[in-house]
């Protein structure tokens, strides 16, 4: 598909300061563009990759006042505008036909809704209900009396055991495990014993879940992932964890089992959280950080985590010891010491 840049300015509420007449058939990002592709820039810190860049045009925010090679589309928000313009140049969805594949295997009582694409070698267990509209990929198990929404999008080989309850319009990435037994042992006689792990899953509507990422069934009530919820790969949550509404758990975090994770909450990737902590809403947890504690809300950073301001303090003042050493070496050395 091929665009003008006034097209693409009509299409985006921008201002053009460029040929209104020059083509553009691809989108990039600022260091991959090429010659009649369009690029954005949105971020202060990117200005010398921008400088770099091949592109023929370049979505820049309203205020921009730097002269560039390439084109000027002027937006409020140019990462938007440049997500539209990709919307458009992109290949059409992939869509499922509805339909029963007859490879998959589906148990007598379990009830399949209208629309319902289950696809080849998937499985749904007896009592199991899926909801109108929603896929089931191939290789995928719905566990027995499991409930999954409308219009949800189960990539291949997921597995959603028993009883997990499952909202709307959500969408589980390849390799997930929801409903897995938590992990409870007790010392009994000098040895570890299972301690049985009887509660459910329960996923809200509008949630998605990462490839690989596991969610554990509670030990008894729920395991309970909110509205809105979004996680990303590789995320471990333990039995009985809650995570509150609109909160984003980025890749390689570890949760622990019973923590209560508020609402808008923030983690970045490989953070770590101790069992039984509650952690405020609006809270952010930067990369890497060990949360021991409980936290009010704000910004984190470290292990274990300190209020980030504090923790830019430490990180500074760490790196000047070295500077710090050397002058009290000198220091002795005209003392005599």
């Amino acid at each position: 598909m091929t665009f003008t840049l006034q097209e693409l300015a009509d299409l985006c509420g921008g201002e053009l300061y460029g040929d209104a007449a020059q083509k553009v058939t691809g989108a990039a990002a600022l260091l991959e563009a090429a010659p009649g592709e369009v690029t954005f820039y949105a971020d202060p810190r990117y200005m010398a990759r921008l400088k770099k860049t091949r592109a023929s045009a370049i979505f820049v925010p309203l205020d921009f006042s730097e002269k560039t090679a390439a084109a000027q589309i002027r937006v409020a928000n140019p990462s938007k505008a440049f997500e539209q313009v990709v919307l458009k140049l992109a290949p059409k969805p992939i869509t499922f036909a509805p339909g029963i594949h007859p490879t998959s295997v589906i148990a007598p009582t379990a009830k399949v809704g209208k629309g319902v694409s289950i696809q080849p070698h998937a499985v749904v267990e007896s009592n199991a209900n899926i909801g109108d509209d929603t896929v089931i990929g191939a290789g995928s198990y719905v566990g027995p009396e499991t409930v999954i929404g409308e219009a949800c999008l189960i990539y291949p080989n997921v597995t959603i055991r028993e009883r997990t309850k499952i909202g709307a319009r959500v969408i589980i990435h390849s390799g997930a495990v929801i409903g897995a037994d938590g992990f409870g042992f007790e010392i009994v006689e000098g040895r570890y014993q299972k301690i049985p792990q009887i509660g459910i899953v329960q996923i809200d509507d509008d949630v998605e879940i990462g490839a690989n990422t596991t969610i554990d069934r509670a030990r008894f009530g729920r395991t309970w992932i909110q509205d809105g919820v979004k996680i990303d790969n590789l995320v471990q949550i333990a039995h009985n964890v809650i995570i509150g509404k609109n909160s984003i758990i980025a890749a390689q975090t570890g949760i622990s089992g019973s923590t209560r994770v508020g609402e808008n909450v923030k983690m970045a990737g490989q953070v770590g959280v101790i069992g039984h902590l509650i952690i405020g809403d609006d809270t952010v947890v930067a990369a890497q950080s060990g949360i021991s504690k409980d936290l009010p809300g704000g910004a984190w950073f470290g292990s274990p985590a300190v209020p980030l301001a504090d923790a830019k303090r430490q990180i500074a003042l760490v790196h000047r010891l070295g500077r710090l050493f050397d002058r009290i070496k000198a220091i002795e050395k005209k003392l005599g010491l």
